[in-house]
């Protein structure tokens, strides 16, 4: 068996090689939280050794979030940093990969005025919406991943001490991320081309419309844009460099049509957004619109999430996750995005990934509206996967595929 530092040793690799896929004379940005310093430290000296010209840590510190949120008047949150986000586009426009380690405490903002961090969700994704189209074009290789913090380890496993939390913690995160495997490089290699089976049969059929049910009430017609593109596994950037944008990654992804989305479906896990829990939580869709919605858990949250802006009630991302998969499987409920939307399939509230269809990178704004493309200041994922979810494809001559049988592919 693996000792833990091995394979913590070996997570800093694949984040270098396989995640950001680092080539010589590349700038490497990550974004960490500082728990996270020992981590962070291995990465960047794989990076050194990999050839990176600098790596270059934007830190975070969950204490000193709330106590900002705690004390600051809302004019800080109504105005973000230009500095920070014209530093994030700099290293773009040098090339840089990114990586976010995603570790936040899923409560950590829970008690704090629900109008601030609207604001400051608001505020931030417009000062980095042009930082944004590097990533979000794939012109420049990113990866998220994610490493134990005590906060989020508490809330993931509550019942037991901090220290057998971080642990266990630690341990969830090395099987989904294949590291307690003998060889992770090789079985990521494996599983990509497992994932790109998928992508190329669901590409080959380019389907008009998809048809979500599940015994919980999700009832949905889903229409797909002229020219859409599955992908999954990995991409490349623009200068070719193959790289995995999420690891983990289960799922399989397109775009919807803005404007092709009715009906009514269930969340099935919580969402962890922006320091709060949104949980079992219904939509209903009427071309495309989200027209009306209900949360046990986290409303207000909600509402201010659909108010950023008018994109931000339609769909732009349609994902689709087997009920048995790793994640899936392991039984957890990991209170973060990266981990719960690998274990269902799910959508995003707002902004469509370009590279989703035909010469989308290439598009103006314009023209990806009349395309039906999504666009918002947001994008955030949401989980709507169970074990009983059946998708139908209909092709453009009417033809029905059976995608999805009792949460799984059914080919």
């Amino acid at each position: 068996m693996k000792s833990f530092d091995l394979m913590l040793e070996e997570y800093a690799k694949l984040c270098v090689k396989v995640g950001i896929n680092l080539q010589p004379g590349q700038p490497l940005v990550i974004n960490a939280p500082i728990e996270g310093a020992d981590f962070v430290r291995l990465v960047a000296k794989q990076a050194y050794e990999a050839g990176a010209k600098q790596v270059h840590v934007n830190w975070n510190d969950e204490t000193l979030t709330k106590l900002k949120y705690e004390n600051s008047p809302m004019e800080v949150f109504e105005n973000f940093p230009k500095w920070y986000a014209d530093g994030l586009e700099e290293f773009a426009k040098d090339g840089a990969g990114y990586l976010s380690i995603y570790s936040e405490d899923p409560e950590l903002l829970k008690e704090i005025d629900p109008k601030k961090i609207a604001a400051n969700n608001k505020s931030s994704s417009m000062a980095l919406k042009e930082f944004r189209k590097y990533t979000m074009n794939n012109i420049n290789s990113w990866c998220v991943v994610s490493i134990p913090t005590k906060g989020w380890a508490k809330k993931v496993f509550p019942n037991v001490s901090e220290e057998e939390a971080m642990e266990k913690l630690w341990d969830a995160i090395f099987k989904a991320t294949r590291m307690d495997l003998e060889d992770p490089v090789k079985a990521w290699e494996e599983h990509i081309k497992n994932t790109e089976e998928k992508v190329k049969f669901l590409n080959e059929k380019s389907f008009k419309k998809l048809y979500y049910k599940s015994s919980n009430g999700t009832d949905l017609e889903v229409e797909l844009p002229e020219g859409h593109i599955w992908a999954g596994g990995g991409d490349y950037n623009s200068k070719n460099t193959f790289f995995v944008a999420n690891m983990p990654t289960e799922e399989v992804f397109t775009m919807p049509l803005k404007t092709g989305v009715n009906g009514i479906v269930y969340s099935t896990k919580p969402l962890n957004y922006g320091g709060n829990l949104i949980n079992n939580f219904k939509l209903t869709f009427k071309n495309g619109k989200v027209v009306d919605f209900e949360a046990e858990e986290g409303y207000e949250v909600l509402k201010d999430l659909l108010d950023i802006d008018e994109g931000a009630k339609y769909l732009g991302e349609v994902a689709l996750v087997p009920f048995d998969s790793p994640i899936s499987n392991s039984n957890i409920i990991f209170l973060n995005t990266l981990f719960d939307e690998n274990a269902s399939c799910h959508f995003a509230f707002g902004k469509a990934y370009p590279t989703n269809i035909k010469g989308g990178e290439n598009m103006s704004d314009e023209e990806l509206e009349k395309h039906g493309v999504n666009n918002s200041l947001t994008h955030v994922d949401f989980m709507v996967g169970s074990k009983d979810m059946n998708i139908v494809g209909e092709t453009k001559d009417g033809q029905k595929v059976q995608i999805f049988e009792n949460g799984n592919w059914a080919f």
